[in-house]
């Protein structure tokens, strides 16, 4: 009853705070519901058949309340807000290694460089047996991490079990304070040409990007740049604002946003000089690149500063703010949407208006309203960001899909690394044809079974046919589809190899020079790296292009 009595007096607290605010017109209703809820809750705790945890009973309601309003306004319990610091920071106190589970027990993934699972000599594949002498049998990886993340400089103990060793081994070291760059990696991927890779939208990320700017032009003349936002989930607003100023003139709108309450309503602008206002630009987006980078690729298409290309962006037009709540818990709630320069508003979905069954529906294309750029190019609003070249995403085969669940590429790569003790450079090590025989060889006694889109139809076609009662007179015909189907898989490997073999040289690099290698080794495949070098060496298409008199 005690923990009831105090979660009461939180709900008190919070009614006294809403009563507190001038929304009049909701004044009853606020008050009534929460009285409701709060009785609802007492009796429910008291007389409930069987015992119940009232702080989990609570997080479910809240949880279950936010839910219905956008995936983006969440409830961050206590235990909740280390995971939640580190992504607005990037730092975490720990030892620094990318966890995953695998059956029972959970193996290191990928260390970080420079950080205590690596200095350690920790490795991708080792399995973690023991943390300071408790098993981590049956462990979840939430379970796992929050063991491994502690305060920096105290001690943590490991039993390890590795592929290539007879015996478990145990290893002892203090954590540290880990930082996860924002800027993994930097660098010129043609002569003239840099390229910048920006994980997330952390804090000092702008710092980060600038400083990885400078450095590129100590090295050699800068003729164009690739900022690569592929995959990058977002982050601090402030930080696009100054990502953006960095190639953008002091002066300049960069977003602006409006919400309900009249003090979240901003225009934020470039307040610095320019670090680069000439020197062209890529930006490199795709469907996971999202709110932050939403707005500074936004930016550099609206001011025509440079050119956007990829697939078009996931669409969040949503800004976030924490409110600390009582007991060290946090709210982070969505308070306003916001429009990039030309004056759109990106947002795909419009969560205001639900469909009768809960689900929410894109924003039509007879509804999204059409913007200029500086120059007069015609941009819409309502469903991301529409690159100014927009290239097919590849389809992934179902071989390659299996081979990576199963785990067998990453299983393949630290029998790799065990067998080679260096490898050439990143930007160098090739993965053979001589090599993928072996990868062949290894595959051999695995188990990596798949179904194609071709099965799938086939299987449905039979399925039809015996309710309709024609599957007698094709049996044959399908049968012999079937082991057409079956012979044509077999050569899958062979049809499938190059995808492959690019999947392998990164995961086998990444065994000798971590992420930072993984991004070298996989920019030497990238179509669209590639493409965007094209498109920086042509100063006509480029310029045309950003004029809007180019076609696609």
């Amino acid at each position: 009853m005690k923990k009831i009595k105090i979660t009461l007096v939180a709900i008190t607290v919070i009614i006294a705070s809403f009563l507190s605010v001038s929304f009049t017109d909701n004044y009853f209703e606020i008050a009534k519901n929460l009285d409701i809820f709060t009785s609802l809750y007492k009796e429910l705790n008291t007389y409930y058949v069987d015992e119940t945890d009232p702080g989990k009973l609570m997080k479910k309601g809240i949880d279950a309340m936010l839910k219905s309003l956008d995936p983006y306004t969440t409830y961050i319990p206590e235990s909740e807000i280390e995971d939640f610091r580190f992504m607005t920071t990037g730092q975490y106190g720990g030892i620094g290694a990318i966890i995953t589970k695998r059956g029972d027990y959970v193996f290191i993934s990928e260390p970080y460089e420079g950080f205590p699972a690596q200095k350690a000599g920790l490795m991708a594949g080792d399995k973690i047996l023991e943390i300071n002498g408790v098993s981590a049998k049956g462990k979840t990886t939430e379970d796992v991490s929050k063991v491994l993340k502690g305060q920096p400089n105290t001690s943590v103990t490991l039993l390890m079990e590795r592929k290539n060793q007879d015996k478990p081994f145990e290893v002892s070291f203090d954590r540290e304070k880990v930082t996860v760059k924002s800027v993994p990696y930097a660098g010129f991927v043609a002569d003239g040409i840099g390229y910048i890779k920006l994980r997330s939208f952390t804090r000092n990320c702008g710092k980060d990007i600038k400083k990885a700017l400078v450095n590129l032009k100590k090295e050699q003349e800068l003729k164009g740049l690739i900022l690569d936002l592929r995959g990058n989930p977002g982050g601090l607003l402030n930080e696009s604002v100054n990502i953006s100023n960095i190639f953008v003139e002091g002066g300049e709108e960069i977003v602006s946003t409006k919400g309900k309450i009249k003090e979240w309503e901003k225009v934020y602008k470039a307040t610095q000089k320019a670090e680069d206002t000439k020197t062209p630009l890529v930006v490199l987006i795709n469907q996971s690149s999202a709110s932050a980078s939403e707005i500074v690729s936004g930016v550099m298409q609206d001011l025509d500063r440079g050119v956007i290309i990829g697939s078009r962006s996931f669409g969040k037009g949503l800004v976030q703010q924490s409110r600390k709540l009582s007991y060290n818990t946090q709210l982070k709630v969505t308070i306003a949407k916001y429009y990039t320069p030309s004056g759109r508003c990106i947002q795909a979905l419009d969560y205001s208006n639900r469909n009768e069954d809960g689900s929410v529906g894109k924003i039509q294309d007879s509804l999204k309203t059409a913007f200029k750029t500086k120059n007069g190019r015609t941009v819409y609003d309502g469903g991301g960001i529409e690159p100014d070249i927009e290239l097919e995403q590849e389809k992934i085969g179902n071989i390659t899909i299996s081979l990576i669940r199963k785990r067998l590429i990453f299983d393949y790569a630290t029998d790799y690394r065990f067998s080679h003790d260096s490898i050439a450079s990143a930007d160098k090590f090739q993965f053979s044809d001589e090599n993928f025989v072996a990868f062949q060889s290894f595959l051999s006694d695995k188990e990596y079974e798949y179904t194609t889109e071709t099965e799938d139809v086939v299987e449905k076609l039979k399925k039809i046919a015996e309710e309709e009662f024609y599957f007698k007179e094709i049996a044959t015909e399908y049968d012999a589809l079937i082991a057409k189907l079956e012979v044509n898989k077999k050569d899958d490997l062979n049809k499938f190899k190059s995808e492959i073999k690019e999947l392998i040289t990164s995961e086998i690099v990444s065994r000798y020079y971590y992420q930072k290698g993984r991004i070298i080794a996989t920019l030497q495949f990238d179509k669209d790296v590639k493409e965007a070098i094209k498109v920086l060496k042509d100063k006509k298409r480029y310029d045309n292009i950003l004029a809007g008199t180019s076609v696609k």
